[in-house]
């Protein structure tokens, strides 16, 4: 594993200044415009103190991002791919909540429509990697010792479930103050220890993505000032996508996203359970993150708890490399 090198620390540290300096002048922004979130009446109760909580905070999160790759992007042409996926994504996210915040609805995009864009980005990108020569359709098998597997015809398909499921992961972990930010921001720093050695680029991209990030839980910690929204919570979930499939690491986003995944059977087995008991609930509210809160958990108890364990599965995603 190699350290990060100085253009590296360049994009960890200039993102984490542009976010102390650009988000304080977006929260006043945001909120003469009037863009505040819109809390779901049959959530929890609790939440119904932060309706009007500035949103959209993650455009200072990819105004910095951006920002600072820019700079890179002709030394390390190849983060390119992955942050106009994340662009991609952000984009999807943010008419989701203008939509929101507009319209004063809690729910933006119908679930079909926002999938639909969602698969036309996804499918790019799954084609762009497959014609890659750098990347192809081989993929690293985990505790395989280095060894890959070339999978052919069923390449596409794989990059586009990865991507949509881990990007819909991290759309549900944004459910409490700083949960979001700070497991991706260790998934983040991650990648910049793991991959900085072995792609430049992604290495540079992964600090830009960490500073912004730390920048950003300046804010959006307990009680949170800002709220990323869609356009950011997408935005985080094609990063970490994206990085892992260039990176040739798509299967070990089980391990280092297992707090993404969990998340989204959390809700297909709520979903799933109501369905077939006609009425019954698994979990006391689902994504699962709820659930521990209405078990007496606070919100910062639950950030550091699932931080902690993303923490944990990077250490066994770096064992299973």
């Amino acid at each position: 594993m190699k350290m990060p090198d100085i253009y590296q620390f360049i994009a960890l540290t200039a993102s984490f200044i542009v976010m102390l300096i650009l988000t304080p002048l977006l929260i006043p922004l945001l909120k003469r415009l009037k863009f505040g979130q819109q809390v779901r009446e049959e959530g929890n109760p609790e939440h119904l103190k932060k309706q009007g909580t500035p949103t959209m905070g993650g455009l200072a999160i990819l105004a910095a991002v951006t920002l600072v790759s820019i700079f890179f992007v002709f030394r390390y042409p190849k983060l390119l791919p992955v942050l106009l996926l994340t662009l991609g994504f952000a984009l999807t996210g943010f008419i989701d909540d203008y939509i929101k915040v507009v319209k004063k609805r809690s729910e933006g995009f119908k679930p079909w429509q926002k999938l639909l864009v969602q698969l036309v980005f996804t499918a790019a990108f799954a084609v762009y990697c497959y014609l890659d020569p750098e990347v192809g359709s081989e993929v690293l098998i985990p505790f395989g010792g280095g060894r890959t597997w070339n999978m052919g015809v069923f390449y596409i398909p794989f990059v586009i479930v990865a991507v949509l499921g881990t990007d819909n992961g991290t759309n549900f972990t944004d459910g409490l103050d700083g949960l979001a930010s700070a497991v991706t921001a260790v998934v983040a720093v991650f990648f910049l220890l793991i991959f900085g050695g072995k792609n430049e680029g992604i290495g540079v991209l992964s600090a830009a993505f960490a500073g912004a990030l730390l920048g950003f839980l300046v804010f959006n910690a307990y009680p949170a000032k800002l709220f990323m929204g869609d356009t950011g919570s997408l935005a985080l979930g094609g990063f970490v996508a994206g990085t892992a499939i260039v990176m040739r690491a798509g299967w070990f986003i089980l391990l280092f996203g297992l707090v993404y995944l969990i998340e989204v059977v959390s809700v297909i087995l709520q979903v799933g359970y109501f369905k077939l008991t006609h009425g019954k609930r698994l979990f006391k509210m689902a994504p699962i993150h709820h659930h521990f809160e209405l078990s007496g958990f606070s919100e910062t108890r639950i950030v550091m708890l699932f931080s902690a364990f993303t923490l944990i599965m990077c250490f066994v995603a770096y064992l299973a490399m």
